[in-house]
């Protein structure tokens, strides 16, 4: 593993990851304008905070119940031919839901029909970044999609809200439905056509082999899981505590907005450090403390700080939260090319059910104690659990299972490769 850090601008001259780049924020921007949109649509339509809180659940649901069988799309067909179709069939159906009397019921099933593009189109992604950037491009650009997705995420709102006051609500919709468009367009055109990964030989690997056996099958796939699930768990509950933390301490919707930001801010933050400031080889070694720390750091706020003191605790488990680019990277190289998809697909799908699970677990027990608590007690139990994956980190994570590349989950480099052109414009 090279011992210098790939810089942005060694990322972007990958033409390929250029496009990739553009059309995953194109889509990731209609994901939340979707959900916005169409929340507010249901609730003008008809009043109700229930159906309006379930269109914009739909996102959760959509992963838990496609995830595990629609990422596997990525690996029965070619990966770029799964990109697109899955943002043509968004741009599709996204204008639907502008159809004047459509009932709130339809509407609401509409948009987990196109929440249900969401999981193939991510691990068709993922399963794609290992093949069009080779060695520490390939973590930096982890990196900058993390970095770029909490952007998004913070800015998305904003956004949605300004074009429905701007364009109305069915004109919103449309030019959500031209984000899709636009982004097909941009891999059809930037990202080079490669064949559907190839059958294993061997039996085990058949085609009903599932992401979730490939991944405990391999002692190193099962703790980079593990490790994830586990800190993002606790760490992110507390997210789902922001309107009652705010109460707490007597603010109201612009404090929400506050502390909403502020782990995302923190992310972002944190993944600059890690992809730019830490050498490659030092990145594996942060993962278990960074993780630890990451929901250990809110054990502070059981002691109700000031709110200024609650925004740093938030910002700083979002910085360490950003083990996950590192650890992202190596689960990328580590599974076998032909199985990516459906294994990023189980792991998206775990982490997406348990931040749900752990945020209601989180409100259920702040309706009986103050939020600063159930934060604080979720932070510290969050840590112990981490910690107690170390013996299962250390044996998984041994030196030698670092060495780079991975044979298995890796394609050799050819003339016609990507990852044979080590620098410069791929075209």
């Amino acid at each position: 593993m090279s011992e210098r850090a790939a810089t942005y601008a060694e990322v972007f001259a990958v033409r390929e990851y250029r496009h990739l780049f553009a059309a995953y924020l194109l889509s990731l921007a209609g994901d939340q304008l979707t959900a916005v949109t169409v929340a507010y649509l249901v609730y003008t339509a008809t009043g109700s905070a229930a159906l309006a809180a379930t269109a914009y659940a739909s996102s959760y649901l959509a992963w838990l119940t496609g995830g595990p069988l629609l990422s596997g799309l990525a690996d029965r067909f070619p990966r770029r031919r799964v990109l697109i179709v899955c943002d043509l069939a968004r741009a599709a159906l996204v204008p639907v839901a502008a159809l004047p009397g459509l009932p709130a019921p339809a509407l609401v099933t509409l948009l987990f029909a196109v929440n249900l593009m969401r999981p193939p189109f991510v691990a068709a992604r993922a399963a794609l970044l290992p093949d069009v950037l080779d060695g520490d491009r390939y973590a930096v650009a982890n990196g900058v999609d993390n970095i770029c997705a909490q952007v998004v995420q913070v800015v998305g709102f904003a956004v949605g809200g300004s074009l429905v006051a701007v364009l109305s609500l069915r004109g919103a919709l449309l030019v959500d439905a031209g984000t899709f468009g636009v982004s097909a367009l941009l891999i059809a055109v930037g990202v080079r056509a490669r064949p559907a990964p190839r059958a294993p030989l061997s039996p085990a690997g058949s085609g009903r082999t599932t992401g979730l056996r490939v991944i405990v099958a391999d002692p190193r796939l099962r703790a980079y899981v593990l490790v994830l699930w586990t800190a993002s768990a606790f760490t992110y509950a507390a997210e789902g505590l922001m309107a009652p933390l705010a109460r707490q301490y007597g603010g109201g919707a612009a404090t929400v907005g506050l502390l909403l930001a502020a782990a995302p801010a923190g992310m972002a933050l944190g993944g600059v450090a890690l992809t730019r400031f830490c050498p490659p080889a030092a990145r594996p070694r942060l993962i278990l403390p960074l993780a630890a720390l990451a929901a250990g750091v809110l054990t502070a706020a059981w002691l109700v700080p000031t709110l200024w003191v609650v925004l740093l605790l938030l910002a700083s488990a979002g910085a360490a939260s950003a083990f996950a680019i590192p650890l992202n990277a190596l689960f990328g190289r580590a599974v076998p090319a032909q199985f990516r998809g459906r294994a990023f697909g189980v792991a998206i799908t775990g982490l997406s059910g348990l931040q749900g699970a752990a945020m209601v677990l989180a409100g259920l027990a702040a309706d009986r104690w103050p939020a600063t608590t159930v934060i604080g007690f979720s932070g510290l139990a969050g840590a112990v659990a981490v910690l107690a994956l170390g013996p299962l980190w250390r044996r998984a994570t041994a030196p030698a299972t670092f060495d780079d590349p991975v044979e298995q989950g890796r394609t050799t480099p050819n003339a016609d490769s990507p990852t044979a052109d080590v620098g410069g414009d791929r075209r």
